[in-house]
């Protein structure tokens, strides 16, 4: 039979689809590495790829960096139904980013649930600007009279109520600020910021070329997983935060990349920085207004 696993876990030599059926049965077993299924089925790691692909099209499994996982392709939730999920971990994560904000810091905050709880941390400081491109932190920041609000142009995309596109990416580019909180749909080691957009994965790549310090917030949920196809990369040092509860292999397998440093929110202290860095060294931010700035 096709399911049947010979002694020693190699499988016989399979025609292409019973061999796509038998890999099905491996994933949903817990088996999902490239190179053990390359080794168990006696195929090619590029013919094992080729298909977890297929199987992924068909929505029978998830792809994750060097393997997948069981189940039907992931549904981008909308930002309501976001904010729903993992609340006490946003929330401590959020916490934790507030506590690296100092004074006349220039800050730049993507659109997203936790990056929103920390707009919602920051609302009475004083002598912060705040650079957005989230509907969900200008509308907490609205009535922040201490705040500069900066707004990125660009459309919106109603999902999670991101602006984004052309427009977003020119007006970053004239702008350079202290620290950038960015959102993630997942993070993988050699592969960066995972993102359900083509745009969103452009716009996030930008937004983390502008900023001397990086980090992106992201519970134990998002540590190695890759539920969508488009990608930010990392070209230089970020720092992840993450919740307590994120276990050692998650944040291991995250910082095989060199360019990643995570941190549980229990470890984050005042100062901290990506990879070392303090703001208490970095001169001044700048900010050109191009368009779209109001004082909120």
């Amino acid at each position: 039979m096709v399911s049947s696993e010979p002694a020693g876990g190699k499988h016989p030599r399979l025609t292409a689809e019973p061999r796509r059926r038998a890999i099905l049965e491996s994933v949903r077993a817990g088996r999902a590495e490239i190179v053990d299924l390359a080794a168990a089925f006696g195929v090619s790691t590029a013919t094992v790829r080729r298909d977890l692909a297929l199987l992924a099209d068909r929505g029978e499994i998830n792809r994750t960096y060097g393997g997948a996982v069981a189940g039907p392709r992931p549904i981008e939730l909308r930002l309501g139904e976001k904010e729903l999920a993992a609340r006490t971990e946003k929330h401590s994560i959020a916490a934790a980013a507030a506590s690296l904000v100092g004074s006349g810091d220039v800050l730049l905050l993507d659109a997203g649930t936790t990056t929103g709880q920390l707009a919602l941390l920051l609302r009475d400081r004083e002598g912060l600007t705040v650079i957005t491109n989230g509907t969900n932190t200008l509308f907490t920041l609205a009535e922040a009279d201490a705040v500069d609000v900066v707004v990125l142009g660009g459309h919106l995309r109603h999902t999670n109520q991101a602006l984004i596109g052309p427009v977003a990416e020119e007006v970053l580019r004239h702008l350079y600020v202290d620290k950038a909180f960015l959102g993630a749909d997942g993070v993988v080691a050699g592969r960066g910021i995972c993102c359900a957009s083509l745009e969103q994965a452009t716009l996030k790549a930008v937004m983390a070329s502008r900023a001397r310090q990086v980090f992106v917030l992201a519970d134990r949920t998002k540590l190695d997983r890759a539920p969508f196809a488009f990608w930010a990369p990392l070209s230089q040092p970020v720092t992840v935060i993450t919740d307590a509860a994120a276990s050692a292999a998650q944040v291991a397998s995250v910082e095989q990349d060199p360019l990643i440093t995570v941190v549980r929110t229990g470890q984050v202290t005042r100062g901290a920085g990506s990879h070392g860095a303090t703001p208490a060294t970095s001169p001044p931010a700048q900010v050109v207004a191009v368009g779209g700035e109001g004082h909120a």
